[in-house]
C-alpha cells in the first residue's frame, strides 16, 4: 500500500470486502482491496485456521483489524457502506474503531450510507468528489 501519512482516504466498507482509496479519488484511481473471511450460507464466516471456533464473528476482527491497519496513517477518512442497524458492516467498524482503535476512529470525517452494491467505481469515486464540494 503506499504511504498514505496525512491524507485523506475513502473507504467503502462490506461484510465481504473494504476497498481503500488512499492515491487519491480522481476519476480512473484504483483501490486496494482487502477481503473478509470466506463466508458459507452467506451469514457466517468460514473458520480461520488461526481462530479456532466458528461462527460469524470469528474472523470479523481480523478483518476489521486490515482495514484499520491500512487507513491508520491517514489525516481523515470518509466511510462508504449500506445496510441497516446489525446488517451494516460500516457501523460495525466505526464501533470496532471506537473500541479498539480510538485515535483512528477520531479521523473518521463521515460515514454516508449509499446503495453501495449498486455501485461501480467510478460512481463511488464521483460520490466522494461530491462529498467535498
Amino acid at each position: 500500500m503506499p504511504d498514505i501519512s496525512e491524507k485523506f482516504v475513502v473507504v467503502t466498507i462490506t461484510h465481504h470486502e473494504a476497498r481503500v482509496w488512499a492515491t487519491g479519488i480522481s476519476p480512473g484511481s484504483m483501490p486496494e482491496r482487502i477481503y473478509a473471511p470466506t463466508s458459507h450460507n452467506g451469514h457466517h464466516f468460514k473458520s480461520d485456521p488461526k481462530i479456532s471456533g466458528r461462527g460469524d464473528s470469528h474472523g470479523v476482527p481480523a478483518y476489521f483489524e486490515e482495514v484499520a491497519k491500512a487507513v491508520a496513517k491517514a489525516s481523515g477518512i470518509l466511510l462508504l457502506g449500506h445496510g441497516k442497524g446489525k446488517a451494516s458492516s460500516m457501523l460495525h467498524f466505526i464501533q470496532f474503531l471506537e473500541r479498539k482503535h480510538p485515535d483512528i476512529a477520531k479521523k473518521v470525517v463521515d460515514a454516508v450510507d449509499t446503495r453501495l452494491q449498486e455501485m461501480t467505481e467510478p460512481e463511488i469515486l464521483a460520490m466522494a468528489r461530491d462529498w467535498f464540494t
